[in-house]
Protein backbone atom coordinates (compact mmCIF):
# COMPACT_ATOMS: atom_id res chain seq x y z
CA UNK A 1 0.00 0.00 0.00
CA UNK A 2 2.79 2.44 0.84
CA UNK A 3 4.21 2.03 -2.67
CA UNK A 4 0.83 2.89 -4.19
CA UNK A 5 -0.14 5.75 -1.85
CA UNK A 6 -0.49 9.12 -3.58
CA UNK A 7 -0.84 7.32 -6.90
CA UNK A 8 -3.88 7.34 -9.11
CA UNK A 9 -5.83 5.04 -11.38
CA UNK A 10 -8.03 5.46 -14.42
CA UNK A 11 -11.76 5.10 -13.84
CA UNK A 12 -12.86 1.77 -15.34
CA UNK A 13 -15.93 3.10 -17.18
CA UNK A 14 -15.51 6.89 -17.48
CA UNK A 15 -12.77 7.79 -20.01
CA UNK A 16 -10.44 10.52 -18.82
CA UNK A 17 -11.51 10.34 -15.18
CA UNK A 18 -8.66 9.72 -12.76
CA UNK A 19 -9.18 8.64 -9.15
CA UNK A 20 -6.57 9.05 -6.41
CA UNK A 21 -5.38 6.08 -4.33
CA UNK A 22 -5.99 7.12 -0.73
CA UNK A 23 -4.80 5.66 2.55
CA UNK A 24 -7.52 5.18 5.16
CA UNK A 25 -7.41 4.07 8.79
CA UNK A 26 -10.56 1.95 8.44
CA UNK A 27 -8.93 -0.31 5.82
CA UNK A 28 -6.20 -2.59 7.08
CA UNK A 29 -3.43 -4.49 5.33
CA UNK A 30 -5.18 -7.68 6.47
CA UNK A 31 -7.98 -6.85 4.02
CA UNK A 32 -5.79 -5.66 1.13
CA UNK A 33 -3.42 -2.79 0.43
CA UNK A 34 -4.75 -0.39 3.05
CA UNK A 35 -5.91 1.89 0.22
CA UNK A 36 -9.57 2.49 -0.49
CA UNK A 37 -12.15 3.02 -3.17
CA UNK A 38 -14.11 5.86 -1.65
CA UNK A 39 -17.72 6.89 -2.08
CA UNK A 40 -17.91 10.05 0.07
CA UNK A 41 -21.70 10.33 -0.09
CA UNK A 42 -22.25 6.77 1.09
CA UNK A 43 -20.69 6.32 4.50
CA UNK A 44 -19.05 8.15 7.35
CA UNK A 45 -15.58 6.60 6.88
CA UNK A 46 -15.57 7.42 3.17
CA UNK A 47 -16.82 10.94 3.88
CA UNK A 48 -14.00 11.46 6.40
CA UNK A 49 -11.35 10.28 3.91
CA UNK A 50 -12.79 12.49 1.17
CA UNK A 51 -13.01 15.51 3.48
CA UNK A 52 -9.39 15.04 4.55
CA UNK A 53 -8.31 15.00 0.89
CA UNK A 54 -10.77 17.75 -0.13
CA UNK A 55 -12.66 15.56 -2.62
CA UNK A 56 -16.20 16.34 -3.80
CA UNK A 57 -19.16 14.52 -2.24
CA UNK A 58 -20.98 13.32 -5.35
CA UNK A 59 -24.15 11.34 -4.63
CA UNK A 60 -25.21 9.27 -7.63
CA UNK A 61 -28.14 7.59 -5.88
CA UNK A 62 -31.56 9.14 -5.24
CA UNK A 63 -33.89 8.71 -2.24
CA UNK A 64 -35.48 5.62 -3.80
CA UNK A 65 -32.20 3.76 -4.33
CA UNK A 66 -31.95 4.46 -8.07
CA UNK A 67 -28.97 5.82 -9.96
CA UNK A 68 -29.35 9.50 -10.90
CA UNK A 69 -28.66 11.21 -14.22
CA UNK A 70 -25.17 12.07 -12.93
CA UNK A 71 -24.32 8.33 -12.94
CA UNK A 72 -24.64 8.31 -16.72
CA UNK A 73 -27.25 7.11 -19.21
CA UNK A 74 -26.31 3.42 -18.82
CA UNK A 75 -27.17 3.50 -15.11
CA UNK A 76 -29.78 6.25 -14.77
CA UNK A 77 -33.06 5.08 -13.18
CA UNK A 78 -31.74 1.60 -12.41
CA UNK A 79 -32.10 0.26 -8.87
CA UNK A 80 -28.63 0.12 -7.34
CA UNK A 81 -29.11 -3.22 -5.59
CA UNK A 82 -30.89 -4.89 -8.50
CA UNK A 83 -30.51 -4.18 -12.23
CA UNK A 84 -27.99 -1.40 -11.49
CA UNK A 85 -25.54 -3.92 -10.07
CA UNK A 86 -25.81 -6.08 -13.20
CA UNK A 87 -25.43 -3.00 -15.44
CA UNK A 88 -22.16 -2.06 -13.69
CA UNK A 89 -20.83 -5.60 -14.18
CA UNK A 90 -21.69 -5.42 -17.89
CA UNK A 91 -19.99 -2.02 -18.18
CA UNK A 92 -16.83 -3.35 -16.55
CA UNK A 93 -16.82 -6.39 -18.85
CA UNK A 94 -17.27 -4.18 -21.94
CA UNK A 95 -14.35 -1.97 -20.83
CA UNK A 96 -12.15 -5.02 -20.20
CA UNK A 97 -11.83 -3.93 -16.57
CA UNK A 98 -13.49 -6.83 -14.76
CA UNK A 99 -10.87 -9.05 -13.19
CA UNK A 100 -13.17 -11.37 -11.26
CA UNK A 101 -16.86 -11.75 -10.52
CA UNK A 102 -18.25 -13.74 -7.62
CA UNK A 103 -21.28 -13.73 -5.36
CA UNK A 104 -20.63 -11.82 -2.16
CA UNK A 105 -22.94 -11.21 0.78
CA UNK A 106 -22.39 -7.56 1.58
CA UNK A 107 -22.83 -6.31 5.14
CA UNK A 108 -25.47 -3.70 4.33
CA UNK A 109 -27.40 -2.24 7.24
CA UNK A 110 -30.98 -3.48 7.18
CA UNK A 111 -34.16 -1.55 7.83
CA UNK A 112 -35.78 -3.13 10.88
CA UNK A 113 -39.27 -2.46 9.51
CA UNK A 114 -39.01 -3.71 5.92
CA UNK A 115 -36.12 -6.18 6.46
CA UNK A 116 -34.54 -4.80 3.25
CA UNK A 117 -30.96 -3.54 2.86
CA UNK A 118 -30.46 0.21 3.13
CA UNK A 119 -28.05 2.31 1.13
CA UNK A 120 -26.31 4.98 3.16
CA UNK A 121 -26.38 8.22 1.20
CA UNK A 122 -25.85 11.88 1.77
CA UNK A 123 -28.95 13.96 2.36
CA UNK A 124 -29.45 17.69 2.51
CA UNK A 125 -29.03 19.10 5.97
CA UNK A 126 -28.51 22.51 7.39
CA UNK A 127 -25.71 23.25 9.81
CA UNK A 128 -25.94 26.29 12.01
CA UNK A 129 -23.44 27.75 14.43
CA UNK A 130 -25.39 30.22 16.50
CA UNK A 131 -25.53 31.03 20.17
CA UNK A 132 -29.31 31.48 19.99
CA UNK A 133 -29.89 27.83 18.98
CA UNK A 134 -27.68 26.67 21.83
CA UNK A 135 -29.34 28.97 24.37
CA UNK A 136 -32.85 27.90 23.26
CA UNK A 137 -31.93 24.21 23.46
CA UNK A 138 -30.53 24.65 26.98
CA UNK A 139 -33.60 26.57 28.18
CA UNK A 140 -35.97 23.97 26.76
CA UNK A 141 -33.94 21.16 28.33
CA UNK A 142 -34.28 22.80 31.75
CA UNK A 143 -38.07 22.38 31.43
CA UNK A 144 -37.86 18.64 30.66
CA UNK A 145 -38.35 16.14 33.49
CA UNK A 146 -35.23 13.98 33.34
CA UNK A 147 -34.73 10.81 35.36
CA UNK A 148 -32.30 10.71 37.03
CA UNK A 149 -32.17 14.46 37.61
CA UNK A 150 -28.36 14.36 37.74
CA UNK A 151 -28.37 13.67 33.99
CA UNK A 152 -29.61 17.19 33.22
CA UNK A 153 -26.29 18.78 34.12
CA UNK A 154 -24.39 16.33 31.90
CA UNK A 155 -26.72 17.11 29.01
CA UNK A 156 -26.42 20.86 29.56
CA UNK A 157 -22.63 20.56 29.53
CA UNK A 158 -22.77 18.50 26.35
CA UNK A 159 -24.98 21.13 24.69
CA UNK A 160 -22.55 23.83 25.79
CA UNK A 161 -19.66 22.05 24.03
CA UNK A 162 -21.53 21.72 20.71
CA UNK A 163 -20.15 23.99 18.01
CA UNK A 164 -22.39 22.97 15.11
CA UNK A 165 -26.02 21.96 14.99
CA UNK A 166 -27.58 19.82 12.28
CA UNK A 167 -31.22 20.40 11.48
CA UNK A 168 -32.41 17.34 9.58
CA UNK A 169 -35.68 15.99 8.22
CA UNK A 170 -34.25 12.76 6.89
CA UNK A 171 -36.13 10.50 9.30
CA UNK A 172 -39.51 11.10 10.85
CA UNK A 173 -38.45 9.30 14.05
CA UNK A 174 -35.26 11.24 14.55
CA UNK A 175 -31.58 10.97 13.76
CA UNK A 176 -29.61 8.50 15.88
Amino acid sequence: GVDLADGSCAHPTIPGRVSPLLPANHVTMAKGTGLVHTAPAHGMEDYSVASHHQLPTDCLVDEGGFFTEAAGPELQNKNVLEEGNEAVIQMLQAAGSLLKEEKYVHSYPYDWRTKKPMIIRASKQWFVNTASVKATAQEVLKKVKVIPTSAVNRMLEMLDRRTFWCISRQRCWGVP
